[in-house]
């Protein structure tokens, strides 16, 4: 069980970091974008997220 929660999370940083590593300055705006929601959108997306990972590790798994 551990295992697997620790590669699944070493695969999530890989992924959420190719985008930084290629395009500094594109991330950097889009954070700054993101920093000007205010909290219910903000939680919305994260909730979107979670609801969208959940779907696809029960249909691929």
């Amino acid at each position: 069980m551990w295992r697997q929660f620790l590669v699944a999370l070493g695969l999530m940083l890989v992924l959420e970091g190719i985008l930084p590593f290629l395009h500094p300055d594109s991330t950097r705006r889009f954070l700054h974008e993101a920093s000007k929601l205010d909290d219910p959108t903000l939680r919305f997306l994260g909730l979107s997220c979670m609801v969208v990972g959940v779907l696809v590790l029960y249909l691929f798994n």
